[in-house]
């Protein structure tokens, strides 16, 4: 399986396996720009193709390929500064469906939200706060660059 491959062959270690049948969200990373289940998916499948991890986020904005000042992405500063996580098994998966979300929903409503994280599962928070990060992270990436986030 491609998160197989990822953990044991290439040590990113940041693709979680949990229910190994595509339900959970935990091995979700971006094929091609799309959210994917990495357990459904043989490693060979993919050859040829833009495989990007929860590893290739830090020090990038979302839609840029060259790594920016901001050692984290405004996902992940968003999901830190909300306390969107608690053990954080479950937050690759989440950041990972969210990233091209947010390119194809820049403004989205909270209905939206929750609908983009039903596709994935979390035992320790209350989605509220995660609902509340990507809020923040919408905010964030709208921001044109040199300026002040909304929230500062």
């Amino acid at each position: 399986m491609l998160s197989d491959f990822l953990r044991h062959e290439l040590g990113l270690t940041g693709t979680h396996v949990g229910c190994e049948h595509g339900v959970c969200g935990a091995c979700t990373l971006l094929l091609d720009g799309d959210a994917v289940r990495s357990c459904l998916l043989f490693a060979v499948q993919c050859s040829g193709c833009d495989v990007r991890t929860v590893e290739s986020l830090a020090g990038q904005r979302a839609g840029e390929g060259a790594a920016t000042e901001d050692p984290l992405h405004p996902l992940q500063e968003a999901f830190r500064e909300e306390h969107a996580l608690q053990c954080g098994f479950c937050t690759p998966g989440f950041l990972m469906s969210l990233v091209p979300f947010l390119e194809r929903h820049p403004d989205p409503s909270d209905e939206e939200i929750r609908e983009a994280l039903s596709g994935n599962l979390c035992r320790c928070t209350g989605y509220q706060n995660l609902v509340a990060a990507v809020r923040s992270a919408a905010r964030r990436l709208r921001a044109e660059p040199g300026e002040p986030d909304a929230a500062s």
